[in-house]
């Protein structure tokens, strides 16, 4: 009932017309192009933006294409083939000919308001695609489709409001992305070291200082963590020890086991997924569910900081492992650190650890909030457009 008083009063008791997609937009093709043909034509800040299926895309100049191929309406890009979703776009574009996009003629359509509407109804053309081999619509899908029409004043409140809320969760991530980028940033300034002109190192506060070079092998021990794997993988929010990956997931759930413990509540470590070479800090006790990982160590911490190499470490370049060898001892324990002074390292570590510790708060709280905010967008959208 909230819903649709909601709406109610927006339309205040005016008419809702519904059309065929196909009768109140012009539905427009796209340009004859391949894969390779737009990774090769693709320029950084190119005024056209061609778009394939998913995130897919190319930047081109007008000269690349053919001109009738250019769009230059706000419109809706459907994207018929994998996944299937609708994208609005304001600028000069084409797709792929497999897709087809749709702008509005008349002067009582505002395009967004059919967008918003077809977004809301975009889990509707996923389940007619499924029925395919390869997921994929056609065009009688959507020039079929019935659109709600209220009058124009209203399609424009509604896009006006969902405007509003698309911008603020775009603000929000541009802010997260924001600050991810300033820690990297001061990760690499504090821990480049490197002498050669023109590299960065001369820019470290601490450089020249009494540095010694050392491998990753001289300055680290590593564990096999065969002793620490879990036996089930019944997990259970409620148990207390964490079970533990290197990779993105990190904590793949809690067991109830309370033998094969790694202690690291006491003696912090790194663990490094030995074949991905994605690596994690750990503070705290755990188990794994794998061997295919090393858990490291410092050498000597009167020597060398656990945390300092944990940090110098992912400063190195994303690793692409082709060989499929277990990386710690075939690479990784081969390359050289840079060891400054220990109290040097104690300086570094402290900072980096405060730069970690506001960006952890952010990254904690801002994707909350961006979730959260969609959350928003979705019900409003669904008030809004239940005709």
């Amino acid at each position: 009932m909230a819903q649709h008083s909601f709406l109610e009063n927006l339309l205040n008791g005016q008419a809702v017309e519904w059309k065929p997609l196909g009768e109140i937009l012009v539905r427009t093709k796209g340009t004859k192009i391949t894969a390779g043909q737009m990774k090769e034509l693709h320029k950084e800040n190119a005024p056209i933006k061609i778009f394939a299926g998913g995130k897919t895309f190319a930047l081109v100049d007008f000269d690349d294409i053919p001109q009738k191929d250019i769009n230059n309406e706000p419109s809706i890009i459907v994207k018929s083939r994998g996944i299937i979703e609708f994208e609005f776009y304001d600028k000069p574009f084409s797709h792929k000919n497999e897709m087809w996009s749709y702008h509005s003629q008349n002067e009582n359509i505002e395009i967004k308001f059919v967008y918003y509407f077809l977004k809301q109804n975009e889990l509707y053309f996923q389940k007619i695609g499924s029925k395919m081999q390869m997921p994929q619509i056609a065009t009688p899908d959507t020039d079929k489709f019935l659109i709600p029409i209220p009058p124009l004043s209203v399609q424009n409140q509604i896009v006006q409001i969902l405007d509003a809320f698309t911008e603020l969760n775009a603000e929000l991530t541009a802010e997260l992305d924001m600050r991810q980028k300033q820690y990297e940033y001061y990760r690499e300034l504090l821990l480049n070291f490197d002498d050669v002109n023109s590299r960065g190192g001369e820019n470290n506060p601490f450089f020249g200082e009494n540095l010694v070079w050392r491998t990753l092998g001289e300055v680290t021990k590593y564990e096999q963590p065969t002793k620490y794997i879990v036996q089930s993988t019944e997990y259970c929010d409620e148990y207390e020890i964490p079970v533990l990956t290197a990779g993105k997931t990190f904590i793949l759930g809690y067991t109830d086991e309370t033998s094969g413990i790694c202690s690291a509540a006491i003696n912090p470590v790194i663990i490094f997924d030995d074949f991905t070479t994605a690596n994690k800090w750990v503070d705290f006790d755990f188990k794994v569910k794998s061997s295919a990982m090393k858990i490291i160590t410092s050498a000597d911490e009167n020597q060398f900081i656990l945390k300092y190499i944990y940090y110098w470490l992912n400063t190195l370049p994303k690793f692409d492992n082709t060989d499929h060898k277990r990386q710690w001892i075939s690479n990784f324990s081969n390359k050289k650190i840079p060891i400054p002074p220990l109290d040097t390292q104690a300086k570094i570590v402290a900072m980096l650890d405060k730069f970690d510790t506001l960006t952890q708060s952010i990254s904690d709280g801002l994707p909350r909030e961006i979730e959260l905010r969609q959350k928003q967008y979705e019900y409003y959208r669904e008030v809004l457009l239940s005709f």
